[in-house]
């Protein structure tokens, strides 16, 4: 472990960290109704703090191991989580403990989107600025913004980007050099976010919700300035602007820089994981349209369409916006929406879940195993998009999938010895593990009435979801730490 580098890679973070609160400095400003002095002392300790761990040791320069870059990246979420929380704990107007500020402050980080808040029509703008703006930072990764300064400074990215990078093509690189590649990433992120608030603009929205609401739909974190999320506006056309926007951000953003690149669609249509993803949203939308109507839910076929497409992409993307209360919808959907949330949206996108390419490797192992149940002696390779899956990475999906269900289980169990009913105790769990936001039962609305333990519980959750496990777990082996 290289200490020098990695306090000098905090001390840079932290700093930039406390740049990124001038704009809530300036809506507070802009609005004068609170929170200036709660964002202008945490700007100011968080920079000092910085300062004093980067100053010394800003000449020394050394690459980074991977080790090194597991642990700045966990060690990183976990203090820059807790920095986060500071604003909403110093500022009176929001009357949250210091287990619920932290709570609010990885939800937003990790674009889970689940809150403790309620009353947001009331609150401080520079405070609801902040929970969107938290999200939109935390949706393609500070980490990848930060590697694209850092060689500048004489450190190199990657270990970063590959320990921060979630999905299993950790190693494609849209750019020869990482910086390149991190810059070309939020190029494409904030371009999208630009098109999003512009739409919402257009369609109504004022310019402060659309902004918002832009940094949350792209970051598929589910924040709103409104406590009835997107049902606010009751706007079919702003319902639909979010549904292209949500669709867009579950799609794989090295497809994105290869399609804008290429000036064509081309990639998008060839792309399995692609047409696997659409076609489970196309499904989901249809299952729910059918049976809301056809269970009088609502009266028409079309109103029924309305609601059953949106929520669908929200839940499934992992977004979490809502235009209704699916919670209470009838039958098997509300379950069947959130099993959807597991699988998520396709590697290398904003969206939580599992990923789809993950289920399509599992699916076609299944398949593989039953062929080699009537043939057992042959030699059958799985494929994808025409070229052979390296087994390694075969065993690593399925070592994934297996500790995802696993410590699902064991958090499910422990929130229920707390007390929780098994519909919240599942719902919250998945909730939280999958980056999706709302649940079902007593977390449908938000999390405010769970005990404190559980709240810590679900934001370890949120950071396995958020990480995708391995790079969270490995720092609790014996190995990872022996020399």
């Amino acid at each position: 472990m290289h200490s020098k580098i990695i306090r000098k890679i905090f001390g840079l973070l932290l700093m930039i960290f406390s740049i990124s609160l001038l704009p809530p400095i300036v809506v507070a400003m802009l609005y004068q109704d609170g929170a200036l002095i709660a964002f202008s002392s945490v700007m100011i300790g968080l920079l000092v703090l910085g300062g004093l761990l980067w100053y010394p040791v800003r000449h020394y320069k050394r690459e980074l191991k991977i080790r090194d870059g597991f642990l700045v990246v966990v060690m990183f979420w976990t203090v820059l989580g807790m920095a986060g929380a500071l604003p909403f704990y110093i500022e009176k107007e929001v009357p949250l403990s210091m287990t619920d500020s932290i709570f609010e402050s990885f939800s937003g980080l990790t674009t889970t989107g689940a809150t403790v808040m309620s009353g947001l029509d009331s609150m401080p703008h520079a405070i609801l600025w902040y929970r969107q703006q938290l999200q939109w930072m935390g949706g393609m990764g500070i980490i990848v913004l930060a590697v694209a300064v850092l060689p500048i400074l004489g450190v190199g990215g990657m270990q970063l980007y590959r320990a921060e990078t979630p999905g299993p093509v950790k190693d494609n690189k849209l750019a020869p050099r990482i910086s390149e590649t991190a810059k070309t990433l939020w190029y494409l992120y904030l371009g999208l976010t630009v098109a999003c608030a512009l739409a919402y603009w257009w369609a109504g929205m004022s310019g402060f919700d659309a902004i918002g609401h832009s940094f949350s739909t792209v970051a598929i974190g589910g924040f709103s300035t409104h406590d009835a999320s997107i049902g606010y506006f009751n706007d079919q056309t702003i319902e639909t602007i979010a549904i292209i926007f949500m669709f867009l951000s579950g799609i794989n953003f090295a497809l994105h820089f290869t399609a804008f690149r290429n000036r064509t669609l081309r990639p998008y249509r060839l792309d399995p994981e692609v047409q696997v993803y659409t076609s489970l949203l196309l499904g989901g939308i249809a299952i729910s349209t059918l049976y809301l109507y056809s269970q009088g839910t609502f009266s028409s076929l079309a109103e029924s369409l309305r609601y059953g497409a949106f929520m669908t992409v929200s839940i499934a993307t992992t977004t979490g916006f809502g235009n209704t209360d699916f919670a209470a919808w009838p039958g098997f959907l509300p379950v069947m929406l959130v099993f959807m949330a597991f699988i998520g949206g396709c590697a290398y996108s904003t969206a939580g879940g599992m990923k789809v390419i993950r289920f399509i490797l599992l699916f076609k192992q299944g398949i593989r195993e039953v062929h080699r149940l009537l043939h057992p002696n042959a030699l059958i390779s799985i494929k994808l998009n025409g070229k052979t899956v390296e087994e390694r990475v075969i065993m690593a999906v399925w070592g994934f999938f297996s500790l995802y269900v696993a410590l699902f289980a064991i958090m499910m169990l422990m929130l229920m010895a707390l007390g929780s009913d098994q519909v919240t105790a599942f719902s919250a769990v998945a909730a939280t593990i999958t980056n999706l936001g709302p649940g079902l039962g007593e977390v449908s609305s938000n999390f405010s009435s769970l005990s404190d333990p559980a709240k810590w519980i679900l934001t370890f959750a949120m950071l396995l979801g958020r990480l995708e496990i391995f790079t969270l777990l490995v720092l609790f082996t014996a190995a990872f730490w022996r020399k």
